[in-house]
């Protein structure tokens, strides 16, 4: 098959879908699973949670950085075969303490091919960069909608059918990467050059850049609070597990919806960075409902509010670092975009945890509304001060 200049942005959407369709099956039911089958405290749970964020992490940043030296194709198959067996193993010898050690193995190659699929997406060039992060952004939520739909029907309290199904559709991702994911990236000569010269960024980018990292862990921290501790608190006003679930099944089709929207309206969108101040503000007037909040309807308000924020602020962040970063480490940042998101995400529910047993939940809600407010007024300072004096790339 002929190499060409570009992916096609349809085999990427399809590979995000696939990947996160995996995931879904497995990730809810991890907690589940390690308490009532194998009979591990929430302690000890909490543990191998971050040791699976943490192997995320690790897996994101270096797939970024491979990605700018060698074949991002070799580099997608190989994960996925590693993926694959680690799954293949999980079917059979899932009991402890085998569990955490394959599903960290999992956590390093899932954050390894988020990385390698969005540094993908900084190659194409035919279509806006935000149009091309928002389909993949769609296509991963949308796996998520019909994954966690399903899999209350699939588990029944033994975890191998769903690896097995898991391994399956990344069998058929391994086809798609194999087929489809071949492209040239770089330019005859560009290694040799790349191996003598170092590459500069100029320091407007790597100052808007990098408060953007660190700003997404923060909001992260944030927003996994939605994920984690909500539970708890949402539960203990009288509203049924059921109807909890039902609020992250309206984020994730809410998410689906904007995103569809959200690529349409590129294109009359100049200005990128308004897009990420309106949804981090968004991010934290959910918070803010929280405060008042003690009925299930103000909660599905709050959450309709935590999806618009998220669904515009989330995905445009990677196309503003694709923008400010040279083609020669892209996959480097975009692997620092997922990594620091990875970061928050781990460290989320821990901090939410010590404020929640220092104090209350009602002063854990302002201290996420005020971080994100002061957060997005960093931002806002930031690209103000070095927007006139950056470097498109």
């Amino acid at each position: 098959m002929a190499l060409k200049n570009e992916i096609r942005l349809r085999w990427l959407v399809l590979g995000s879908f696939i990947s996160s369709l995996g995931t879904s099956f497995i990730w809810p039911l991890t907690t589940i699973y390690l308490h009532n089958q194998l009979h591990q405290s929430l302690t000890t749970i909490g543990v191998v949670l971050l040791m699976y964020s943490g192997m995320n992490v690790v897996g994101s940043y270096l797939g970024g950085m491979l990605f700018d030296a060698a074949d991002p194709r070799k580099l997608i198959i190989g994960g996925l075969i590693i993926d694959i067996l680690a799954m293949a193993n999980l079917i059979v010898w899932n009991s402890w303490p085998i569990y955490p050690i394959l599903l960290a193995v999992v956590g390093f190659f899932n954050g390894w091919l988020t990385t390698l699929i969005n540094s993908l997406g900084t190659l194409i060039r035919s279509v806006d960069g935000r149009y091309v992060f928002n389909m993949i952004y769609f296509a991963s939520n949308l796996g998520i909608v019909l994954g966690t739909s399903v899999v209350g029907f699939i588990y029944r309290g033994n975890v191998a059918p769903l690896f097995a199904l898991t391994a399956t559709l990344y069998l058929a991702y391994l086809f798609v990467a194999f087929k489809h994911f071949r492209v040239v990236r770089l330019a005859k000569g560009f290694r040799q050059q790349k191996s003598t010269e170092t590459v500069t960024i100029p320091k407007p980018n790597l100052t808007i850049m990098w408060t953007f990292f660190i700003s997404l862990a923060i909001v992260w921290i944030m927003y996994e609070q939605w994920v984690s501790n909500m539970s708890v608190y949402v539960t203990d006003t009288g509203v049924s597990m059921a109807k909890y679930s039902l609020l992250w099944t309206m984020n994730a089709g809410l998410i689906a919806i904007i995103q569809v929207v959200m690529s349409k309206m590129t294109r009359f969108l100049k200005n990128p960075y308004y897009q990420i101040y309106v949804g981090i503000l968004f991010c934290a007037g959910s918070f803010f409902v929280l405060i008042f909040a003690h009925s299930y309807s103000a909660f599905v308000v709050a959450m309709i509010i935590l999806t618009v924020g998220e669904a515009t602020a989330f995905p445009t962040v990677p196309a503003v670092v694709n923008m400010l970063s040279p083609q020669s480490v892209k996959g480097k940042y975009q692997g620092l975009t997922n990594a620091f998101s990875s970061v928050g995400k781990a460290l989320g529910p821990l901090f939410g945890g010590l404020i929640i047993e220092g104090a209350s939940y009602k002063i854990l809600f302002i201290v996420c509304a005020s971080s994100i407010v002061a957060v997005d007024i960093i931002i806002m300072t930031v690209v103000g001060w070095k927007k006139k004096h950056l470097t498109i790339y």
